[in-house]
C-alpha cells in the first residue's frame, strides 16, 4: 500500500505546480486515490467468493500498477 501511495502521488507533483495546487495537497489526494483503488479491488474480489487468495491480490496490485504506468 505504501508503494501504491508513493507511485500514485509522485506523478502529480509537476501537474500540481502547473495547476496552482500546493504539492503536498496534490500528493495526499493522489496517494489516497491510488490506495482507494486497491482497497476497492480487494473488496470486489472478496465479494465474489468470500475469499482472497494470493493470485487475486497480485492481480489487483498488477492492475493498479499497469494503470499508473499509462
Amino acid at each position: 500500500m505504501v508503494a501504491v501511495f508513493a507511485a500514485s502521488s509522485l506523478s502529480v507533483v509537476g501537474a500540481s505546480a502547473v495547476a496552482g495546487v500546493e504539492p503536498a495537497k496534490a500528493i495526499i489526494i493522489a496517494g489516497i486515490g491510488g490506495v482507494a483503488v486497491v482497497i476497492e479491488g480487494l473488496a470486489r474480489a472478496f465479494l465474489k467468493d468470500g475469499n482472497l487468495d494470493d493470485a487475486e491480490i497480485n492481480d489487483i496490485f498488477t492492475h493498479v500498477d499497469e494503470g499508473l504506468n499509462k
